[in-house]
């Protein structure tokens, strides 16, 4: 039988201490697509939307897109931002009922000015439109918040597995099999949730977490198990329901979710120290690239100032020490500052000139650095992948501190604020990176599977800015909850 679905995306990662404002123009800027008129390089975000599309119309089902907005991760939304996005997808569904299901996704983690949870507002909002017979799925980021509300608004949820972000498209595509099955009576989704009360950032690259996600796919297809998430939490999100939980989908057995959902989730406890990455210092990582000789670069995350969690991506404090400490063969990318970038392209390739850079966005970005500068390469309109997506970073500018490679710091500045994702973010403007002995990357994680293949090692640094990973001091107004690291045992408060 002929189905008709509806579709939509709503997102941000909310960084409740960036100095970033998030408004109209930049879900403009990021991403404001009508009508499924997503292009030749569409957002990672509507990369979902798309697999819902191929997959409902291969049945023979009709779709209906409505709105697909995101916004690069910054500060809270405006209040009156996100009522008109939510509003517009609310009107959307409304002109196309009636529906028989309902697919929106979202990142999870956006916060609004008087929303601490939006896109639980948002499906809520969508549950009451459709009332409680319309199967209603939502895929999200798994940074989120998995909020009660959420959970309550929703027949079906998955969550990413990977960090980095690998596997969106697998995520839509699981899904949308739920939702199907849902749809045509041949599975009853019902979900459970374990409050791990923690927070952090938890890479799936290392062990024990990478094990502990490939447990979680296995156990999936068998014994009534539809899906199992592990919902990492976005620390930076000052929200009354931060923190770590675990999401498990069963067919119709409420119980049997929930004993899974505990089991997982004491499991997560139990390696909670040992997911955490180790965290390296500023002069840590100096002194290792300044008697680094291997044949490929050191990769250095600067996991603070990572325009992906809210950062400006303009912070000076690493580019400072290798400056100060004379440690050469050296470059950074992306560096978020649109003036140089424009007095690169002003003076063109060749050009000496003296540069403020970066130390623009306040505090968390440090001092601006002042040096004499040569421009050795240009680009327009560069871009970089990301998994199948095609992420733009703008204008760019490759500028040189110094003479030769050994004794240079190379710096890429950029006019798109956005994290490195792939080593296109140095060569896009020229620079090979083969010739470094160290990258500095502006990204937490999503960095890592494209770096890995010219890394040496990939070292993660704990330096200051905006997405500090000192999560015991992180300024929370709104978490009346106890969770770790910031008391021992939250479990027994």
């Amino acid at each position: 039988m002929t189905k008709k679905i509806f579709t939509a995306c709503l997102g941000t990662e909310t960084n409740s201490f960036s100095p970033i404002p998030t408004g109209m123009d930049l879900y403009r800027r990021t991403m404001l697509v009508r009508g499924g008129a997503h292009g030749e390089k569409p957002n990672v975000f509507a990369l979902p939307l798309i697999v819902w599309k191929r997959r409902a119309q291969a049945l023979g089902w009709q779709v209906v897109e409505g709105l697909a907005a995101f916004a690069m991760p910054a500060g809270d939304t405006t209040r009156s931002a996100y009522e008109a996005l939510r509003d517009e997808i609310l009107a959307d569904l409304r002109a196309a009922l009636p529906v028989d299901g309902v697919m929106i996704n979202l990142h999870g983690a956006m916060i609004a000015d008087g929303y601490p949870d939006a896109e639980g507002d948002l499906l809520a909002h969508v549950r009451r439109i459709v009332g409680p017979a319309v199967p209603v799925g939502a895929e999200l980021d798994l940074h989120c918040h998995l909020t009660e509300l959420k959970v309550a608004s929703v027949d079906a949820m998955v969550i990413f597995k990977e960090y980095p972000h690998v596997d969106v498209t697998d995520r839509a595509e699981e899904l949308f099999t739920i939702m199907e099955k849902h749809l045509t009576g041949r599975a009853r989704p019902v979900m459970a949730m374990h409050d791990c009360r923690m927070i952090g950032i938890y890479p799936t690259t290392r062990e024990p977490l990478r094990g502990f996600v490939d447990r979680m796919t296995a156990l999936e297809g068998k014994d009534g198990i539809l899906s199992v998430s592990l919902g990492h939490g976005f620390p930076w999100g000052d929200t009354p329901e931060v923190g770590t939980r675990v999401l498990v989908v069963a067919d119709g057995d409420g119980p049997k979710a929930q004993a899974l959902a505990d089991r997982l989730g004491r499991e997560i406890w139990a390696m909670r120290e040992a997911i955490m990455p180790p965290f390296k210092t500023i002069d840590d990582v100096v002194g290792r690239v300044a008697g680094h000789n291997g044949e490929k670069p050191l990769v250095l995350a600067d996991t603070a100032d990572n325009p992906g969690i809210g950062a400006a991506g303009d912070s000076t404090f690493m580019l400072r020490r290798f400056i100060e400490r004379k440690v050469g063969g050296v470059a950074i990318a992306p560096f978020w500052d649109p003036q140089a970038t424009l007095s690169a392209f002003e003076g063109g390739i060749g050009a000496r000139l003296r540069l403020r850079i970066g130390g623009k966005l306040g505090p968390a970005s440090g001092d601006p650095v002042d040096a004499t500068v040569t421009v050795k390469g240009l680009v327009r309109d560069a871009y970089q992948p990301f998994g199948k997506a095609m992420t733009p970073m703008g204008n760019m500018a490759w500028v040189r501190i110094g003479e030769t490679d050994a004794e240079a710091i190379d710096i890429v500045v950029n006019d798109y604020r956005t994290q490195a994702f792939a080593p296109e973010c140095f060569t896009a403007a020229g620079l090979d990176v083969a010739r470094c002995r160290g990258l500095i990357v502006k990204s937490t994680q999503h960095f890592h599977a494209g770096f890995l293949p010219v890394a040496d090692d990939i070292l993660y640094v704990s330096a200051p800015g905006t997405g500090s990973m000192d999560m015991r001091q992180l300024p929370y107004t709104r978490v009346a909850r106890q969770v770790w690291p910031r008391v021992a045992d939250p479990h027994g408060a």
